[in-house]
This record gives structure tokens, C-alpha cells and sequence, in this order.
């Protein structure tokens, strides 16, 4: 774990404020994993978890090391990448509030996952956490569901990759960021909300950085969007940008 994080001692004991009322009050909880919690099961879930934050390209978690933990992102935005043999990065997805890692197979990360910005965590440990399914079937239930949507994203990013040009490649990019931008209240309906760099868009979408620039600059001639000031980008025509992205 990077020695620089700040950490609480207990995800209920932030600003002083009693396990339960922090986590009742956590801005995320209607639309993560806990939202199918009542207050007392909420109550059970503060019991094994912390508060953690993370500077800007601090390391959370490393492909390989063994899987203590599962997260829930509070806040900022999270780069999952793997590694590919001749030392390339893959990005292979990027996080925001609400969303989760940490469910690893074979006790080990099959990725590693850094903050991009600025983020806050949630972090339970995987074998209480694993525990409390027993006493939470929703719970676990509802994680199952999440996971069931992260592959079927996996399998779109495969036809993505795959049989995409580069145009669609970066309107289906934008069009999956519009959705999570509009998660975020804080972010205008008019705004897609993009934290990463144009390397990690690059690296996401399997182009070089060059290929990235040159389509954000065909797209705004075509006023489809507007270079607005980072990190976001202004939304003109989002309908065009789904025609696109779906090869019409």
C-alpha cells in the first residue's frame, strides 16, 4: 500500500461523525453495491471498512499482489491497466464514483489500478466482506449483478477494439463517459466529464495519442462537440455521436 495515502481508521469516523451517520450520508451509497442496504445493514458494512484516499497516479492496487481488499470509488476517477508481455500498457478501464473493484479471482489482481485525480475509497476487506454475504444475500446478490454488467462492457470493448474505426472508436468512448458524466451532479447535462489524459484515452482505445487528437479535432469541425476547459468537454449533438460510435 502506498505510504503516502491518508487514511481513517474507520469509514464511520470521518469529521468525527458516528460509523452509521457517515456511512448513511456516503454521497455514492444509492448508486454502489450498498444501495440495497437498509440502515442496520449499513451499520454492519462500517464495521469492516476504512476511508482511503489517493493523490493523483498513486498506485491502489498492483497486478499480481494478492487481493486483501475490494473498493468502492466515493470519488475521482480510477485507471484499471494490465500489462502486456513487451511492457506496453493496456488500459483497460477507467472508474468513477459508484463503482467497484477489487473481485479478483485466484487471490491474486489480474490488474493493477491507480488514481488518475484526486480519489476517495471505500475499502472493505474481501474475506469479511465475503463473510457478510451470509448475513446480506442482497448484498451479494447485488455485486453479482455489477459484475454481470462489468463483462458485458468487456465484451463491448472487445468489438470496440475490434471492429471499430477510429472515429467510432472515440464517439463510443464519449458516449459511454456521457452516461457516467450524468451520474455526476455536479457535472452540466451539456458536459462530458473527461479526468484522463489523451494518453490514456490512446491507450484505452488501443490508437496512438496523434490518431486521439486528430478525431477530437474532426469531431469539433463537425460540431459535434466543443473543446471546452479540461476536464470536460462540451456535448453538441449527442445523437450524431451514437450514430457514430454504432458505424451509421
Amino acid at each position: 500500500m502506498n505510504s503516502t495515502a491518508h487514511m481513517q481508521s474507520s469509514l464511520g469516523n470521518i469529521d468525527g461523525a458516528p460509523a452509521a451517520s457517515a456511512c448513511n450520508l456516503c454521497i455514492v451509497r444509492k448508486i454502489t453495491m450498498c444501495s440495497v442496504l437498509n440502515d442496520e445493514e449499513i451499520q454492519q458494512m462500517s464495521d469492516i471498512s476504512d476511508d482511503i484516499s489517493y493523490q493523483p497516479n498513486e498506485v491502489v492496487c498492483t497486478e499480481g499482489e494478492t487481493a486483501k481488499y475490494m473498493f468502492n470509488v466515493r470519488s475521482g476517477c480510477v485507471r484499471i491497466s494490465k500489462m502486456l508481455p513487451d511492457g506496453r500498457r493496456q488500459i483497460i478501464g477507467f472508474l468513477f464514483a459508484g463503482d467497484f473493484f477489487g473481485l479478483s479471482t485466484g487471490g491474486g489482481h489480474s490488474y493493477s489500478a491507480e488514481a488518475i485525480i484526486d480519489i476517495n475509497l471505500c475499502r472493505m476487506s474481501r474475506e469479511k466482506l465475503f463473510e457478510n454475504f451470509k448475513k446480506l444475500p442482497s448484498l451479494g446478490e447485488k455485486i453479482l449483478d455489477m459484475s454481470q454488467a462489468n463483462l458485458n462492457d468487456a465484451a463491448d470493448k472487445m468489438l470496440l477494439l475490434g471492429r471499430k474505426n477510429a472515429k467510432e472508436k472515440l464517439c463510443s468512448f464519449l458516449s459511454a463517459m456521457s452516461k457516467k458524466s450524468a451520474q455526476n451532479n455536479e457535472i452540466p447535462d451539456d458536459k462530458i466529464y473527461l479526468p484522463m489524459s489523451r494518453s490514456d484515452i490512446a491507450d484505452f482505445l488501443g490508437l496512438t495519442i496523434e490518431t486521439v487528437s486528430r478525431q477530437f479535432t474532426i469531431l469539433a469541425n463537425d460540431n459535434i462537440i466543443a473543446m471546452d476547459k479540461s476536464p470536460t468537454i462540451e456535448l453538441l449533438d449527442l445523437e450524431r455521436l451514437k450514430l457514430i460510435a454504432s458505424g451509421e
